[in-house]
């Protein structure tokens, strides 16, 4: 099956950054590459992610794509270094307009980033192209299909489904427990799931093993993609945890470098 041998493949999707909030040694904050033909689209852009990029032989200069979930600062905390990094990183000068799509607000955010950082945020000399996307509404990103839904954790978060032409990749960003988004993320060739917090500390904002399990179980991918877990959630038992509470399909915990397709 061409999800489980990424040789010949024309999407690929790599792991840059798969962390939380609590800084950790061995990753760092959200972000998530997909590759397809000449379309780079990087799913969230947290601190620690545009040199991870170049850390893992990631081409950071060609992006051209940059799809933000939600305005929490580790999801979003780099989007000024990569624009700085665009702006006058390069040589020769990138000449290719960079495409921002995420929820409603983004503008406004972008904006109060020029405010804070400088006129290259949103003035760059290469040109953003910006877009507010809403749910039922798909959106071509280069040689991608996105569609959005929205997800129970900020007023504004959504998830993401991207449609390349071989597979179908699905992002949760952050999210609470949800049939609706299980629903909208249903049949996808990779779901990529965070996975917060232990069962013993549930909330309404965040999936726990056992609420991933679930949403996994409903959505039914062809791999689970368990990611953006904090300290007090032990990494290693999070497979046999999802296991135990009924969801026994392909699952991978998410690490930065990981090459996935």
């Amino acid at each position: 099956m061409g999800a489980r041998d990424p040789d010949g493949l024309n999407t690929r999707l790599t792991v840059v950054g798969c962390g939380t909030a609590a800084p950790d040694p061995e990753r760092v904050c959200s972000g998530y590459l997909v590759e397809a033909g000449q379309t780079r689209l990087l799913l969230d852009c947290g601190p620690g992610i545009v040199h991870s990029l170049a850390r893992h032989g990631l081409p950071w200069q060609r992006v051209t794509h940059l799809a933000l979930s939600h305005f929490h600062t580790d999801h979003i905390g780099d989007v000024p270094g990569l624009l700085f990094a665009l702006q006058y990183g390069m040589y020769p000068a990138r000449e290719q307009p960079l495409t921002i799509v995420g929820p409603r607000g983004l503008r406004r955010r972008l904006q109060a980033m020029t405010h804070a950082f400088g006129d290259y945020v949103t003035h760059a000399s290469f040109g953003l192209d910006v877009h507010e996307l809403r749910p039922g509404a798909p959106f071509t990103a280069g040689e991608v299909e996105i569609t959005v839904a929205r997800t129970p954790h900020t007023e504004d978060s959504i998830a993401y489904r991207v449609r390349a032409t071989d597979c179908t990749i699905g992002y949760t960003g952050d999210t609470g427990p949800s049939e609706e988004v299980a629903d909208f993320l249903h049949g996808v060739d990779e779901l990529i799931a965070e996975c917060s917090v232990p069962d013993e500390y549930a909330m309404d904002i965040h999936l726990t093993p056992s609420s991933l399990a679930a949403l996994a179980l409903r959505a039914a991918p062809k791999r689970l993609i368990a990611t953006h877990m904090y300290p007090h959630l032990d990494r290693n038992t999070v497979p046999g945890q999802l296991r135990a509470h009924g969801w026994a399909g392909e699952t991978v915990v998410a690490a930065g470098g990981m090459r996935l397709r």
